[in-house]
């Protein structure tokens, strides 16, 4: 019980390290939450900042899930009655939790795309790897970065139900039970970025927002 803890509880502040507010002070001297769309994610501090700031979030952010899953899965204190692939996706979520309400940062993260695709790539790497090729296609001809998320996310999915019940490969029902949680938590933190863009006024990557 103890390492399943520690997992839950590493991943999560693992996870919390605010690399976005941490990036923007450091460049600008601002919170990147005050401006743009007000979130602590790589896309909002492109929007506000520029390349090469929303360049290191991004691998600070996609490193902190590899680290999660990979690595803190390996803490070992006691027997634990759960398999590697249940610590693996306790961890991941917990990462994903902490990237989104940060201890460290009042609570006001991102929205989870960037940790989550590492945590996730860890776990699955061609569903996420073929996701990838969704969300650039998206976003390429769209230029919605929330279009291609959630694109991508609905994906994962449904690419695991084939898997299972068409190909008749071994997905674990927790896996999928996860990627649908994430999913829907995906779908729920996109919520503004749905309604602007059913009323056509989502911004679209590439604009700016700081002044």
């Amino acid at each position: 019980m103890l390492t399943i803890s520690v997992i839950v509880i590493l991943s999560y502040l693992l996870g919390s390290i605010p690399s976005a507010v941490i990036v923007s002070k450091a460049f600008k001297g601002i919170d990147v939450r005050d401006y743009g769309s007000k979130s602590a994610g790589f896309t909002n501090v492109y929007r506000v900042m520029g390349v090469l700031p929303a360049f290191i979030v991004l691998i600070i952010d996609i490193g902190k899930g590899i680290v999660a899953v990979l690595l803190v899965t390996q803490i070992s204190f006691d027997p634990v009655t759960l398999n590697l692939i249940s610590l693996k996706i306790l961890a991941a979520v917990s990462v994903i939790l902490g990237h989104v309400f940060p201890v460290f940062a009042g609570f006001r993260g991102g929205k989870g795309i960037a940790t989550g695709l590492g945590a996730l790539f860890s776990l699955i790497p061609l569903e996420i790897s073929l996701a990838l090729i969704v969300f650039i296609t998206i976003v390429a001809i769209t230029r919605y970065v929330s279009l291609g998320s959630l694109s991508g996310a609905t994906f994962i999915f449904f690419a695991l139900l084939f898997e299972r019940y068409y190909l008749g490969r071994n997905v674990p029902s927790e896996l999928i039970g996860m990627i649908f949680f994430l999913m829907a938590f995906i779908f729920y933190n996109h919520r503004t970025n749905i309604k602007r863009l059913l009323d056509g006024t989502e911004n679209k990557f590439g604009q700016k927002g700081f002044k």
